[in-house]
Order: C-alpha cells, then structure tokens, then sequence
C-alpha cells in the first residue's frame, strides 16, 4: 500500500495539549502548491485508553462540529487519562461550502471508506482516517444530524453487529452518551461508511443524528455537549460518573420502517417527529406541482412505532426517504 500523501502537524504520543493539521496537498487552480488543512488536536496524559471524537463527516451539520471545536479549545492534559483525538470537520472542504458533499471531487467521506492514498481528495482522507487514526482508537464517536435535507429526533445509534460482545460494548457507549433516544439503527447501504470501518476493525463505535434542516438548535447543541463528555467518562478518559437521564430506545429491525417517495411534488407531513405512528396510518402527503385540481398521494406507515425521522425541505423528489418509523424498545 502506498503511503498516505496527508502528514500531521501534531506528534500522537506526546503528552499535553496539541492543535494542528492534517496536511493534504492539492494543487489547484488558485494554490499551485495548495493544500487542505483539516484541523485536528490531541490530548494526551499517560497510558490509557484513546477515543477518537469526530465531526463534520458530512459538511452540512453542525453538532459534531460546534462540540468538538468547544472541547478542543476547553480539554487540558490534566483532564484526561490517556489520549483524545479531535477531528471536529472531518470533510474539511465540505465542511466548509456547507455541504454534505466535498465541492472538490463531490465525494460523500461516509462511503469512501477504506479510501485509497492515490485516489481522490475525499478518498484520501478516508485512507488516512482507516490506516492512521483508527489503529490508534479504543473508542469513536461520530457526531452526525440531518444535514439540509433530513430531520430526526435526536439519538445515539449503533448498529446490529455479528459479535454480540462488540454490540453489547457499544451498546454501554451509546447509553453512556444519554442521548434522549438511542437507536439500533438500520441502514439503507452501509457499504463505505465511516462506521463500517470502525465496527470491522473492533472499536466501540457509536453515531448520532442530533436534529437537521442544515442548522443546530441549542437544545441539540446540548445533546451533543453533554453526550461527549458521558462519552470520555464512560470510556475511563475523563474522571467522572455518567450520569443518565431518560433515555427510550428504539430499534429499526427490517426496510419496513423506511417510506420512500415515489413521486416528486410538494412534500406535506401529516405526523411530526416523536408522533406515534400505527399501522397504515397516513404520514404524508405529495402534492403535484405541476398542475391544480389533483389530489395528493397519501404515503402511510407500515409498522406501528415512532416518527424518528422525516424528509425537511418543503419539496420532494421520488427516490427521497420521506420518514422513518422506529419501533419503541423501552
């Protein structure tokens, strides 16, 4: 395998408070010489454990991003045991158009994994995450949230795994976290993503969805907040006692609970987030934009449960997830 193109500006094995970057050359048309400086910093005290804190996998949300930037600049030596590694924009350059995607290769980081040191800018930083930051990893968590185009209840998730002791280790982290719910979650394609990556190489992986609509609020800023610190107490970084408050969890156990569009038009909800939903009761409505005087189609759930998350922009193209129905564990 070839060497990665990215250096790092911070030695991991050095004791103290590191901030620097990940240097990735890109020649461009305004920087000859150019490169993309994705930030990261390093807290380390000793031996221990090492969680890996993400944010900003996809450039349009902000949680993850907001946390982090506020950990990185408030985390001392003396607060941890062992090491913490700060990557709060992750997809730096799409991060910083705002966009799920990078506006230089449209690559999505979170199917990219394991990447390729000579491939694109977005395969390179997955190549360098895969082969340098995660061998070093005990723990990871990467933050995510709707983004411009999604809304959820704001949940830690983890993923159904064939080593039930891995599950159950992430499933401790994910309580840990306190999220106000905490999801078994299903994905439509798991092929390339971040998670994947981390689940395979036998890490405590845990995710999150922390709200949506391209923005944060600061009730998910909060989540995000305490959710990161319960995560490093639990995790044996940070001294502490993980403190849980009510937490439901639900469970995404087959494709039924997803209710895709197959039509473009006028989105209208029929049900809100945290609603809870019943078998064959009407969720939405898409309305033909191209004419008057048609009725909508009603799309409607095809499991009892909770409305965990819906499509947000006011229009919607067929192929959209329009909602997501989860079922209520406890």
């Amino acid at each position: 395998m070839k060497p990665s193109p990215i250096s790092a500006s911070v030695d991991f094995e050095r004791d103290g408070v590191q901030h620097g970057f990940l240097k990735l050359p890109y020649s461009r048309d305004d920087a000859a010489w150019g490169a993309v400086m994705i930030p990261v910093t390093v807290v380390r005290n000793g031996d221990g454990p090492t969680a890996l804190l993400t944010g900003g996998n996809h450039g349009d949300e902000y949680e993850g991003p907001i946390a982090l930037t506020k950990l990185a600049a408030t985390l001392s030596a003396d607060d941890v045991r062992g090491r913490v590694i700060i990557v709060p924009y992750m997809n730096y350059p799409a991060f910083r158009a705002g966009t799920r995607t990078s506006p230089i290769d449209r690559g999505n980081l979170n199917r990219s994994f394991p990447g390729r040191p000579d491939g694109t800018v977005t395969e390179k930083i997955a190549d360098y995450v895969q082969r340098h930051l995660l061998p070093l990893a005990d723990y990871v968590l990467d933050i995510h949230s709707g983004g411009k185009t999604l809304d959820f209840l704001p949940f830690a998730a983890i993923h159904v795994l064939d080593d039930k002791g891995q599950q159950a280790r992430c499933e401790t982290a994910m309580q840990a976290f306190n999220a106000p719910y905490s999801m078994r979650l299903l994905e439509l394609d798991s092929v390339g993503m971040f998670d994947t990556a981390a689940e395979s190489a036998g890490k405590v992986f845990v995710s999150t969805e922390l709200g949506g609509g391209g923005s944060a609020t600061a009730r998910s800023t909060a989540v995000a907040d305490r959710g990161v610190r319960q995560f490093l107490i639990h995790a044996g970084i940070c001294a502490g006692r993980v403190e849980h408050r009510d937490t439901i969890t639900l469970d995404m156990p087959d494709g039924d609970c997803y209710v895709t569009s197959l039509h473009d038009g006028l989105l209208e909800m029929c049900r809100d987030l945290g609603d809870r939903i019943e078998p064959d009761e009407v969720v939405a409505r898409v309305h033909d934009v191209t004419r008057t005087g048609e009725h909508p189609v009603e799309y409607r759930a095809r499991r009892s449960g909770i409305l965990a998350a819906r499509h947000f922009p006011g229009l919607i193209t067929r192929g959209d997830t329009l909602a997501v129905v989860a079922e209520i564990v406890a």
